[in-house]
């Protein structure tokens, strides 16, 4: 089966050759821990595979910058280009418009809670109102750059919750995941241009694309920072990982008088997965895995 590359050729070998087009990967670990540049590696490597880079949904809203522009043009000297979240669509010149962007931070929201549990009353159904309103620009921007050839998706941002079904955040990634990504384009289409859907129907018809073969990758913030315990973390009914076809967790080991970042495959089905904790480092490539990395104790 065709796998798609991490951009990182060690972790391909550790996933049996790469990630499962058509999936869902889970990436969880602490903040700093290296997340956001293995992402933005994710996405790169769609340059060499697809032709195209992935794409970067940022979900962030509590003003805690992810770094993905300069990341990107550190490692890669790739430009981000920001979509905009509140352009208007035009159902007329969609298809023959520029590039929508390959970043979006849908919410744009500093310093904003995300949780039902955080929010009162009121501020929970402004949060429900402010969701609908960005839905069909969320819409165009996935469908706008998967009509382009762009097969990557990667959300950032995912803050940790207790109930996941109390966070706004996974409402809005559980919309994306089944009714844009995995759904018919033709169907995508439906819902993005509404009733003006027959005036586009011949150029949606004339762009379609194959659903199976976009890979999502998401990361996710834990309030955990060292590595065993995440791997002993249980998973609730409905939790991300629980969904997620690969599960990748990075978090700090302790090697003698030293902490070390350190990555594990907890689940990869449909493919043999290494069951090593692999240590590695961050540098201006992003996230890279020794040379002479071995089985950690």
């Amino acid at each position: 089966m065709h796998r798609l590359s991490t951009g990182i050729e060690k972790l391909d070998r550790l996933l049996g050759g790469g990630l499962l087009p058509g999936t869902m990967t889970v990436v969880l670990g602490a903040t700093g821990i290296g997340k956001t540049q293995l992402g933005l590696q994710f996405a790169n490597a769609g340059l060499t595979q697809e032709g195209r880079r992935g794409v970067i949904f940022d979900m962030t809203a509590r003003g805690d910058h992810q770094n993905h522009f300069n990341y990107a043009q550190r490692m890669f000297g790739w430009q981000l280009q920001a979509a905009d979240p509140d352009r208007p669509i035009d159902p007329e010149r969609f298809f023959a418009a520029a590039e929508p962007g390959d970043y979006v931070q849908v919410f744009g929201h500093s310093g904003r809670r995300v949780t039902r549990r955080d929010l009162d009353f009121d501020s929970w159904h402004q949060w429900q109102a402010d969701l609908a309103r960005r839905l069909q620009q969320t819409i165009a921007f996935f469908y706008g750059n998967f009509v382009r050839g762009v097969r990557r998706a990667v959300i950032d941002g995912i803050e940790p919750v207790d109930h996941p079904s109390d966070s706004i955040q996974v409402e809005l990634l559980e919309y994306i995941y089944h009714q844009i990504l995995r759904k018919d384009p033709e169907w995508v289409a439906r819902d993005l241009f509404r009733q003006h859907y027959l005036r586009c129907a011949t150029e949606a018809a004339a762009h379609l694309y194959d659903p199976r073969q976009i890979a999502c990758v998401v990361l996710v913030t834990s309030a955990e920072s060292m590595l065993e315990a995440l791997i002993e973390r249980p998973l609730d009914e409905g939790d991300l990982l629980s969904n997620a076809n690969t599960v990748i967790l990075m978090g700090k080991i302790r090697q003698g008088t030293r902490f070390c970042r350190a990555l594990y495959v907890a689940k990869h089905r449909g493919s043999a997965a290494s069951d090593e904790i692999i240590s590695y480092q961050i540098d201006d490539r992003g996230v890279c895995l020794p040379d002479n990395t071995q089985r950690q104790a």
